[in-house]
């Protein structure tokens, strides 16, 4: 089959226009089937980095909108398995205009103990003592920082809604830590507790957990949780990744919603690539006639069609997965809405089953009308058109 290569790459360029159309839907396809693949197993199937597997997440059991207290920590400390945990109350509210463009996330937490839970923050030293010996002192992500132009000794304000309070707060360092954190902004939690009323402070929307072993994580969930079953306000202790995936969840059933899109997609190019094959067979019935008159058995003929057609999947599949690595590049530099993409990658094994797809769905589309073109008699094929 080999030598005749040259004879299907000249068959195939035969309807050049055809062709390119042919191989940019399938492209098209595949780029999305590979982005929706490398999404799944970014979120469903991955196992976090080695950073975030070391964290854990305690909540109140009833929603995020139910504070604990912050007695809860010390206890927290004292869970076998428990390297070190902070307090890390989400501080929503709106800067400047409010415009989509400058959201970011921004939290409340204790400066000192901080950096032990986020060892993947890399910060110069002069800024991170001057981060913690100010009070009124805040820390920012890379990209935010970028973005919205803030720079070292840059005064900003935060404006509280559910927690009514306006933080006026000086930058003092810009950390970069490769991930969605990169994004976020942090602050004291006493300037926040003591600008409250008395009332209101104390409370504390979650505390953030670093534990000895990933491995240790279901132990020090169970550790946790039961430390306070018999408590006013019970907890729930998750991994960081099943706490991004709760809000992710906000949208639906993600996974099937994933899952649904690829079959869709999938037999979207099966049908587009049928129908191109049976028009090309179509058009070809009387050279089939002549390369049987030549002597070309039934079954080199049906694997010179059946080649055709795959030849033009792996185009298609290879130029589709190319774009669909360039576009989970493009997502893994954008903002986080809801997920963090910055581990987002199209590795080996999607490479090899997006192949596998385009060269399937070449084979089934092109294998009853190449096995009808086969089996016509060369004068009935001959006669066609005349």
């Amino acid at each position: 089959m080999l030598r005749h290569l040259p004879f299907v790459v000249k068959n195939t360029l035969r309807n050049k226009r055809r062709t390119l159309l042919t191989v940019f839907s399938l492209a098209a396809s595949l780029c999305l089937l590979g982005v929706l693949m490398a999404l799944y197993r970014s979120f469903f199937q991955s196992d976090p980095p080695e950073h975030q597997a070391h964290r854990l997440i305690v909540r109140n059991r009833v929603s995020l909108a139910n504070p604990l207290l912050r007695s809860y920590l010390p206890l927290i400390r004292k869970v076998p398995g428990v390297q070190e945990a902070i307090i890390y109350q989400f501080f929503a509210g709106s800067y400047k205009d409010n415009k989509p463009s400058e959201s970011f996330a921004r939290f409340a937490v204790e400066p000192g103990q901080l950096f032990r839970i986020f060892p993947e923050f890399r910060l110069g030293e002069q800024e991170k003592q001057a981060f913690l010996q100010d009070r009124t002192g805040a820390i920012v992500g890379i990209r935010t920082a970028r973005q919205l132009g803030m720079h070292l000794g840059d005064r900003i304000t935060l404006k509280g809604d559910i927690i009514p309070v306006d933080m006026e707060l000086v930058i003092r360092g810009i950390f970069h830590a490769g991930t969605a954190e990169d994004e976020s902004l942090y602050f004291h939690y006493d300037y926040l507790n003591e600008s409250l009323q008395p009332a209101e402070r104390d409370r504390i929307g979650a505390f953030m957990v670093r534990i000895d072993r990933p491995d240790n994580a279901t132990a020090v969930i169970r550790g946790i949780d039961h430390q306070f079953r018999n408590a006013p306000l019970r907890t729930k202790t998750e991994t960081e990744k099943a706490f991004q995936l709760a809000f992710l969840a906000f949208l639906g059933n993600v996974k099937v919603f994933l899952l649904s899109i690829s079959a869709a997609v999938t037999f979207t190019i099966l049908l587009v690539t049928g129908n191109t094959m049976s028009m090309a067979v179509r058009e070809r019935t009387r050279g089939v006639g002549v390369l049987k008159a030549l002597g070309f058995p039934p079954r080199l003929i049906l694997g010179l069609l059946v080649a055709e057609a795959l030849l033009i999947s792996l185009a298609g599949g290879l130029l589709g997965l190319g774009l669909a690595s360039l576009l989970c590049g493009v997502l893994r530099n954008a903002p986080a809405v809801g997920a963090d993409f910055s581990q987002l990658i199209v590795p080996p094994s999607i490479l090899v089953i997006g192949l596998g797809v385009s060269l399937i769905i070449g084979l089934v589309s092109s294998l009853l009308p190449a096995c009808a073109a086969a089996r016509r008699p060369i004068l009935e094929a001959l006669r066609v058109n005349d």
